[in-house]
């Protein structure tokens, strides 16, 4: 896929599963399970252990089917690291140029995190493929309704404060996808393996965003 086109994978589901599992064993059962709910990308998080492993393993049995990226990038060497494991998109809760340029040399999205209007444009002149607005729960869905009334070129993302039932509301604010964490990744379901529970979650998920969409057209 080229970098366009992973970025209209992305906005086509319009849901990215932030994922910070510690035990990478349930990785791709978690990821199966998700996606059997409709949520076809995941973002394997840098702060669990054995991070680039989790990538590289992904990648190998669910890279065909399933976008896989990598998360809480701080530099352009971890940002290289995992994308030789096999990451297709670079997501970050700040924003350094050296991880945007890191992330085109290799021909894949950066999404630089942002907080401030400055910040989000300054991203986007950097080349930032799409922005996160993090912490999202913060400045709330009238602060993405401001921003992209004066800029409507910009393609934000919020982390932070997305729930099951209101990632369609975000949509319906300007948002272009939105992350989702533990709200989506239920820990109590994951450690007792309870994978039809986060297949239902992804089915709510996918639902608030689905109708939101139908009305937004």
């Amino acid at each position: 896929m080229t970098r366009q086109e992973i970025v209209d994978a992305l906005i086509k589901v319009s849901a990215v599963a932030v994922v910070r599992l510690t035990d990478p064993t349930k990785l791709i059962k978690v990821s199966e399970a998700i996606y059997a709910g409709g949520v076809s990308a995941i973002e394997i998080t840098m702060t669990v252990p054995n991070a680039i492993k989790m990538i590289e393993e992904a990648s190998k049995q669910i890279g065909s089917y399933m976008q896989i990226g990598v998360g809480s990038v701080l530099d352009s060497e971890t940002a290289q690291k995992a994308i030789d494991a096999g990451a297709i998109y670079v997501v970050s809760p700040i924003f350094k140029k050296e991880i945007i340029e890191t992330a085109h040399r290799n021909n894949i999205p950066a999404m630089p995190g942002a907080f401030t209007p400055t910040e989000i444009q300054t991203a986007y002149e950097a080349g930032a493929d799409i922005v996160k607005v993090f912490p999202a729960d913060v400045v709330g869905m009238a602060f993405f309704k401001g921003v992209l009334a004066p800029m409507p070129h910009l393609k934000l993302m919020p982390t932070g404060g997305v729930s099951l039932t209101n990632a369609g509301d975000w949509l319906e604010a300007g948002a272009c996808a939105v992350g989702v964490g533990t709200a989506l990744l239920d820990k109590k379901a994951i450690a007792s393996e309870d994978y039809k529970t986060l297949t239902a979650n992804a089915k709510i998920l996918m639902e608030s965003i689905n109708k939101a969409k139908a009305e937004i057209q």
